[in-house]
């Protein structure tokens, strides 16, 4: 048998990590030593990508990929759905001498064509307005996707109409981080810091449930929704807390092991994997990217998670809330601001007292948050987020901040007059040279706030497990673009002059005095703090469809104008896309649970009670009297049910025909009340669908 030494597996390792990417390794091999150098600026920096080494990029790439055995290609992108598309071309092209050559140029790379009839556009596209153009993205590496026979060349793209507006979800997201990163720029120039660029970072922890896939296939309302529609707790869930960072089990340690090297094949920084609150949930968290790299990744995830879950005869389930009563799934968004000589922005050092360039970001993202509390909430906003938002597990849907109390504190001083510290004596340089060293924690970690600061980051826990962050991201990063613009507006008059610090100090005061409210490091989860935030004036935006009208305010549309990121039209698409996204998501729940009713659960009950009946006929012809009490107790029971059951079928019919949405989801309530309550007293050999019991409980094989 042929062994390896542990040096020999490190080495594999490494060398397995970013194989399938067109990476800079990949790059710097197939790449003349300039156009190398033109790819960096644009890769590192941002630039601007210098079209004339364009067919050499393509030729480099295309020689890398076939020599991974890659015979197609596709522009890869986001439209705007829950989903990625692509559209495949072969490399192959005819010789004219009965042959084929492989053939992939510059004008192949940067722009496809794709068909846009069918994806959603919000009205800002007709039906029949069919052409679209897919745009490479330089900045994010082209991979290799594969099955057990294929390898595809899977180009980052960004996606828009003939007419040039965005229809994907990439494109506002590279818009908004152009904007942070301008506006972080001017207010460290302010500081006398001249950064080669600030980088928007984001590192996307993903929670996600398995099912065993036979299960899963009985259960039409898991195929149709990705949720449970009906189904009741077992004697034994989550409440024993023995699941959470558990042993995991061999068949579960298995997958993620398979996950782990798919991703590593990908260059996806996939870090950190375990058991998660609720019985077969988990988690798997990478490190952190660039903010448009990471949520390709976080997609490519996705996919990875559920391709690989079938393999193992398991199905990864996305859904927010896959099971009702057990915890729900989320997407941790860890979002930081840095660069190449700072590190991130938001490292508030040994002595956050003293450092005036931290305060003043801190400050920035303060204002940012509270002033569009809102927004942010309908960043999030979607059907399946919906039952996990405010449920006792899961942030709240009123926007706070976290920050500690060590931070708080500082806060507060400087709301009153300015904050002194006793760990340092005098307030420090500007210089970039001098800013002090990242202690390890400055807070504990609070998993009840929507937006948390956990040391040197931001943590934006409010962001549903199925959506793509880029969205949420966007949102976010052109809220603290406005923020950043208006504090550096303000200083640049005052930029090198002796009264600089004071002007900052008296800014700092003017906006945690303005904007403090949004501070919580209590229990998002009590009901008291419910009624603060009310006293307060935050939102409590409860539903989706409450939370995307904020989309067409004022300040909403204005804000995306402002900075670049969405027109007018744009945004006003996506609250038109979303709404209707949510209206067909209810109608599908609704028809899912109409016929599960009417094909699935009468029918057992039927049975259920010919069964009874039976016994108590049997126990009467035979002139006992022993066991019939018990026999008509449970048809009673049971018929009892059953006989509400076609009024809640008649409710649930008129609710589908009315078109309420509301209607729609109070009467498919109404009838899991009755089928759970059925569920409890039915022969378990006469329940029609696995249980909750069976689902939540993953076996070894």
């Amino acid at each position: 048998m042929e062994t390896h030494t542990i040096t020999d597996s490190v080495e594999a390792l490494e060398a397995l990590y970013g194989s399938d990417t067109f990476g800079v390794k990949a790059m710097e091999k197939y790449l003349s030593k300039s156009a190398f150098s033109k790819m960096m600026l644009t890769v590192r920096k941002g630039g601007k990508l210098d079209t004339s080494i364009a067919d050499e990029v393509a030729q480099a790439m295309k020689q890398w990929a076939l020599s991974k055995g890659a015979t197609h290609y596709t522009h890869w992108f986001h439209p705007l759905t829950d989903a990625t598309a692509e559209k495949h071309d072969s490399f192959v092209e005819p010789d004219g001498k009965g042959g084929m050559i492989c053939e992939f140029t510059g004008k192949n790379l940067i722009q496809a064509e794709p068909d846009a009839s069918s994806f959603p556009s919000g009205g800002i596209r007709a039906t029949f307005e069919a052409r679209g153009y897919t745009a490479w993205d330089p900045t994010s590496p082209a991979f290799i996707k594969r099955t057990a026979n294929t390898a595809t060349l899977c180009i980052p793209t960004a996606f828009c109409s003939y007419t040039g507006e965005a229809l994907d979800k990439k494109t506002p997201l590279l818009r908004s981080m152009a904007a942070v990163s301008r506006q972080a720029t001017r207010l460290l120039n302010c500081f006398g810091v001249n950064p080669s660029y600030v980088d928007v970072n984001l590192g996307a922890e993903q929670e996600y449930f398995l099912v065993d896939r036979d299960l899963y296939q009985q259960r039409m309302d898991l195929i149709e929704t990705g949720r449970t529609l009906f189904g009741c707790l077992p004697p034994k869930h989550q409440q024993m807390e023995d699941h959470y960072f558990g042993s995991i089990k061999e068949r579960v340690l298995e997958f993620m092991n398979s996950v782990d090297h798919a991703l590593w094949v990908l260059g996806v920084p996939a870090k950190t994997r375990h058991n998660e609150v609720a019985p077969g949930q988990f988690e798997l968290a990478p490190l952190f990217e660039p903010n448009n790299v990471a949520v390709d990744h976080n997609v490519m995830i996705m996919d990875i998670l559920q391709r690989q879950a079938l393999k193992y005869n398991l199905v990864c389930l996305l859904h927010e809330k896959p099971y009702a009563c057990v915890n729900g799934s989320g997407k941790h968004n860890n979002w930081s601001l840095s660069t190449p000589e700072l590190g991130s922005l938001f490292s508030p050092g040994k002595t956050p007292h003293s450092n005036i360039l931290f305060l003043t970001f801190l400050a920035c993202v303060i204002q940012a948050v509270d002033r569009h509390a809102a927004l942010l909430r309908a960043s999030t906003a979607k059907a399946g987020n919906d039952h996990r938002l405010g449920a006792q597990e899961a942030p709240p849907a009123i926007i706070s901040i976290f920050l500690g109390d060590d931070l708080t504190n500082i806060i507060e001083q400087i709301k009153h007059g300015g904050a002194k510290s006793s760990c340092s004596k005098t307030m420090m340089e500007l210089g970039v040279d001098i800013l002090p060293e990242l202690p390890k924690d400055t807070t504990d970690r609070n998993r009840t706030s929507p937006f948390a600061f956990t040391g040197n980051k931001f943590e934006f826990r409010a962001v549903g497990s199925s959506q793509t962050c880029a969205w949420p991201m966007a949102v976010l990063n052109t809220m603290m673009a406005e923020t950043l613009d208006e504090v550096a507006t303000y200083l640049e008059p005052y930029a090198g002059k002796p009264e600089f610090n004071s002007v900052v100090s008296a800014l700092l005061k003017d906006i945690v005095t303005r904007h403090d409210r949004v501070i919580f490091n209590g229990n998002g989860y009590s009901e008291e703090w419910v009624e603060e935030a009310a006293r307060r004036g935050l939102p409590n935006i409860k539903s989706t469809p409450e939370a995307l009208e904020i989309l067409s305010s004022p300040a909403a549309l204005e804000l995306m104008e402002k900075y670049g990121v969405l027109s007018r039209a744009e945004l006003l698409a996506r609250k038109e896309i979303q709404v209707e996204n949510y209206e067909k998501i209810i109608d599908i729940e609704a028809k899912t649970c109409l016929t599960m009713l009417q094909t699935i659960y009468l029918p057992a009950i039927a049975e259920q009670m010919t069964q009874i009946c039976g016994t108590v006929a049997a126990i009467k012809a035979a002139g006992l009297t022993t066991g019939l009490k018990a026999a008509i107790s449970k048809a009673e029971s049971v018929g009892t049910l059953y006989d509400i059951l076609p009024d809640k079928v008649a409710a649930l019919e008129a609710a589908i025909a009315s078109g309420s949405t509301a209607d729609m989801c109070a009467a498919m309530e109404s009838a899991r009340e009755t089928v759970d309550a059925l569920e409890a007293i039915v022969d378990a050999d006469l329940w029609p669908v696995p249980t909750y019991a069976q689902m939540l409980n993953i076996h070894s094989r």
